[in-house]
């Protein structure tokens, strides 16, 4: 088959809106792209999804590309915050929570996961809005806000503004630094602390 061949430009149309919502589901979770098999995997079950939906909504007569395009990005989008606020795993985990009260359930479990890639992504998740404790290779400890954080302990960086280094004698701030930038390779440890907790028991 030719390149220029209609089958090819039928193939690819065919294709597009799956590849397209791939990539933003890529762009904003924190899940690792996967092999480039699994790629397209994932794009033809984004394809069928977006099919399912142009014909629900009777958008099928006529190919349109910004119409299939645009309902690629609003199903992607829609997937996204699925994913990343962990609402189809906690449906399922209420449901079994649920099932568990009939007498004759047992341990029954239809899923004890959840959403995201890791536990350290559920955790930044869980945990969002507190400050936290590094505790850095040579016993060093670093208390800030997390601006930011990687999606992989062992690369990136963590961005900690508010910092204070944390000694058994008391806090050093540090004065007119607007922020620090942390390797994740060097963090040992981090504690998620509350808005009201006493910074003051952390320096013994």
């Amino acid at each position: 088959m030719s390149w220029g061949s209609g089958e090819l430009v039928g193939a690819l149309a065919f294709l597009l809106p799956g590849f397209v919502s791939a990539a933003i589901y890529h762009a904003l979770t924190s899940h690792p792209k996967p092999s480039a098999f699994e790629r397209v995997i994932l794009a033809l079950i984004f394809t069928a999804i977006v099919q399912a939906v142009e014909v629900a909504f009777g958008a099928r007569v006529s190919w349109n590309p910004l119409w299939s395009v645009g309902t690629a990005a609003v199903v992607a989008v829609i997937v996204v915050l699925a994913v990343n606020n962990d609402i189809a795993h906690s449906i399922l985990r209420w449901l079994t929570r649920l099932l568990r009260k009939l007498p004759w359930m047992g341990n029954f479990s239809i899923t004890r996961q959840n959403s995201f890639a890791s536990v350290w992504d559920s955790s930044f998740a869980r945990y969002d809005g507190c400050y936290v404790v590094l505790h850095l290779t040579g016993q060093r400890r670093l208390y800030g806000w997390p601006d930011e954080w990687p999606s992989d302990p062992e690369r990136g960086h963590f961005r900690i503004t508010q910092g204070e280094w944390l000694t058994y004698g008391g806090s050093r701030p540090l004065d007119g630094v607007v922020g620090i930038l942390v390797p994740g390779s060097e963090v040992e440890m981090v504690e998620f602390l509350r808005l009201d907790q006493d910074k003051e028991r952390l320096h013994g």
